[in-house]
């Protein structure tokens, strides 16, 4: 039961992070680092889910669930402001001016 879980939690997480990686690709780093972090953020949920439910109260679909819930979490993170048309790139965090 647990291979199950963590197979299905990690090709949940491929999903959802490929389907982000589709409609947000501008917005998102490197494609490669968004498949894993999504991946890793969902079979980290599912075992999350998994303990904190306890011996004998193990559903499937309410693993899967918290799988991709923190999947979605931490592929969130990953998110970058929309540049606006007509705005300059910001500067980058912690950068210090030069003088010349």
């Amino acid at each position: 039961m647990l291979l199950i879980e963590a197979l299905g939690s990690a090709l949940l997480g491929l999903a959802l992070s490929g389907a982000a990686v589709r409609a947000l690709a501008q917005r998102l780093p490197s494609p490669r680092m968004v498949l894993v972090s999504g991946v890793s953020g969902a079979l980290f949920g599912a075992y999350l889910t998994h303990t904190a439910l306890g011996p004998g109260h193990n559903t499937l679909l309410a693993t899967f669930t918290g799988g991709v819930l923190v999947s979605a979490v931490v592929l969130s993170l990953l998110l970058r402001p929309a540049q606006l048309p007509g705005r300059p790139s910001p500067r980058t965090p912690f950068s210090v001016p030069t003088r010349g």
